[in-house]
């Protein structure tokens, strides 16, 4: 089976346990199998810190599924220190907001120095892969520069307003600074990363992880040719909410939604992603939503299950209930 899965950051990473899980792997790690499983990763909350180019998403999937994750954050490595960025504080090197663990710039040292050798992203991320044996097949969605920009208020001159890197509203403001726009810069000019439309085309089903749906789903489908691959795949595209009660399970999703004018809902994020058999933009077959909430998204199979990733196991259970919706038998 050949299972694709479109995700974000922390959220997708620990969906991706729960894929490998349903599937009969092992979460953490790699074992021969008939299965294959491809994650298509957001790239547009990249950035380029103290010379050094970050993939937050990418490195997120790769230490999550390789067994080198601090579980209590989500992100970075398991037993980081932070002597470089005491050091770098101690200088006044800007931004201080935005944390290096020193285990973590081994993995942007390496990437930094293949993309300046003329290595594409999607060759560097599996050079590194090569290290954590993920079992996963991590595909950064375009091997070009696409970055995401929120234009919000100047904090400085309210009168004015002014673009941020995502990662400056994100980590630094917190998103508490309303997004009038959320842009992911050179998404228009991108090309999808080698293997990414191929992926799609031969897969037995394509999972939306319940990864934020503005700048991680959404970046993914701005890349040209993303969306119209998976308007034509034969496969089913199933989406897993990332909304339980009018609020995101994990982030700040709804404060990206509001920019777009979409409702932090179930059944509105469902209606934005559209049907594949009723809009011509649409992509979803089918929408999971969690049990208990009575969702409407026309042309587009909803069932509601439990959502909560909680462990492995209820994620992989999340990942079966996905998978039978597409038509796809796991057994």
């Amino acid at each position: 089976m050949k299972v694709v899965v479109v995700v974000g950051g922390v959220g997708g990473a620990r969906f991706l346990l729960g894929v490998k899980a349903a599937l009969g792997l092992p979460a953490v790690g790699e074992r021969e199998s008939p299965h294959e499983i491809t994650a298509l990763v957001n790239t547009a909350d990249d950035v380029w810190m103290h010379g050094l180019r970050v993939c937050p998403d990418l490195d997120t999937c790769m230490y999550t599924l390789g067994g080198g994750i601090d579980p209590e954050r989500g992100w970075g490595h398991a037993g980081e220190t932070w002597t470089v960025q005491g050091e770098l504080e101690a200088y006044g090197a800007e931004p201080t907001w935005f944390n290096l663990g020193d285990k973590d710039i081994a993995t942007h040292l390496i990437r930094s120095r293949m993309i300046r050798a003329g290595y594409p992203l999607s060759a560097v991320t599996e050079a590194l892969c090569d290290r954590w044996r993920p079992g996963v097949r991590l595909l950064p969605m375009t091997d070009d520069r696409v970055e995401t920009h929120v234009v919000v208020d100047d904090p400085d001159d309210p009168q004015q307003r002014k673009a941020l890197h995502f990662q400056e509203w994100w980590v630094r403001h917190h998103a508490k600074l309303p997004a009038h726009t959320i842009v992911p810069v050179g998404a228009e000019e991108a090309q999808p990363a080698p293997g990414v439309t191929d992926a799609i085309a031969g897969a037995d089903a394509v999972l939306f992880a319940p990864s934020n749906p503005v700048v991680s789903i959404g970046s993914v489908l701005a890349v040209p040719g993303v969306r119209e691959a998976l308007r034509s795949t034969a496969a089913d595209v199933v989406g897993l909410s990332p909304i339980i009660g009018g609020r995101p399970v994990r982030g700040m999703a709804d404060a990206c939604l509001s920019a777009l004018g979409v409702e932090a809902t179930a059944g509105a994020v469902g209606a934005h992603y559209g049907s594949r058999k009723t809009s011509e933009d649409g992509l979803l077959d089918g929408w999971l939503v969690h049990e208990g909430e009575s969702v409407d998204v026309p042309g587009v199979a909803v069932r509601a299950v439990p959502l909560l990733m909680s462990d492995v196991d209820a994620t992989a259970a999340m990942v079966r209930a996905a998978l039978d919706l597409a038509g796809v038998d796991v057994d």
